[in-house]
């Protein structure tokens, strides 16, 4: 019994590049073809002035939210890192009519220790000056007989060492005889960098989220840009235009998108640290300390509306392949 022979595929549909194909061009006229795309897409966002706008407001608001947490976090950083010097250490008051001899010698043996950059041993009298620069008691203080200020070490620490260590060289002073008090206030520390920690945590977590809703956003807004020009894309994909040339207006559109949309983050977040600056330095006051905000910077910025600009992209390219798959172009 014959074999049947299995039919073979028809050939594939020759394109019409392939007939007619089309000569390599000059850069220049190449670097020409992409900037008639940038003005067509340019016109066509000043005729939907409107909707460009409303389109910029969302996006600005999406990145607004991971650009400002992004801000908290960079300067409670370097909050923490400015007050730590001052804060991480410990102070020990002698009892008082301790003489100088045993305040040096304990000084001395704290400047030895592992991680202390400084010790200071403040006498009475200089304690009771400091006091009088500080404080407008001096009234007050002329009607002492005796001055109740106790000899003082303070013990500062590097930037690098760890809490740890610090809870160390203060039980170890507290043990000491010679010692009558320690005072090392770490906690609110310890709390700020568990609160920059949740932080960054969180902004990390508002990228990811709102960096969907801005393509989202984006696809959206391109989509309806392909719908009101889907004749003359369909015009192009019969005369054999590829996906490229295509979709090139579009992707054009999705970074003015996403550029406009930086922009205005960019402001919104201007303002809320002009809004925020005040109760900040008097928190930071308060704690003795002074905190000017940083990182609203041209880099920060640059950053900002390279981000949009990358998420409008991504928008347009996942609008343009799911509207363009249905036109089977090339």
């Amino acid at each position: 019994m014959a074999k049947r022979r299995r039919a073979k595929p028809p050939p594939p549909r020759p394109r019409p590049s392939d007939i007619w194909p089309l000569p390599r061009r000059p850069w220049g006229a190449y670097l020409l073809a992409h900037a008639r795309v940038a003005r067509e897409s340019l016109r066509y966002i000043s005729t939907h002035l409107g909707t460009t706008l409303l389109v910029w407001l969302l996006i600005g608001i999406a990145l607004f939210l991971p650009a400002a947490f992004h801000l908290l976090e960079t300067n409670l950083a370097r909050a923490a890192g400015g007050w730590h010097g001052a804060a991480a250490g410990f102070s020990m008051y002698l009892p008082a009519g301790t003489d100088a001899e045993t305040a040096a010698a304990l000084a001395t043996r704290f400047r030895r220790e592992q991680g202390v950059v400084d010790v200071q041993l403040v006498t009475p009298e200089q304690a009771l000056a400091e006091f009088r620069r500080h404080n407008d008691l001096d009234d007050v203080l002329d009607t002492l007989e005796t001055n109740p200020l106790p000899t003082t070490i303070r013990v500062a620490l590097g930037d690098d060492v760890a809490a740890s260590r610090l809870t160390i060289l203060a039980n170890r002073a507290r043990r000491n005889d010679a010692v009558e008090e320690v005072v090392a206030e770490t906690t609110w520390l310890e709390r700020l960098a568990a609160i920059r920690d949740a932080v960054e945590r969180l902004s990390w977590l508002l990228a990811a989220l709102v960096g969907v809703g801005a393509v989202l956003v984006a696809a959206a807004s391109v989509r309806l840009a392909i719908e009101s020009r889907l004749a003359e894309v369909r015009v192009l994909v019969l005369v054999g235009a590829n996906k490229r040339f295509v979709r090139r207006p579009f992707l054009y559109l999705g970074v003015v998108y996403g550029i406009g949309g930086g922009t205005v983050a960019g402001m919104l977040v201007a303002g809320g640290l002009a809004w925020l600056e005040a109760p900040l330095m008097r928190v930071a006051s308060s704690y003795g300390g002074g905190l000017e905000l940083t990182g609203f910077d041209p880099m920060f910025m640059a950053a900002l509306l390279t981000s949009g600009a990358l998420l409008g992209v991504l928008g347009a390219v996942v609008a343009s392949n799911q509207r363009l798959k249905g036109l089977a172009v090339a």
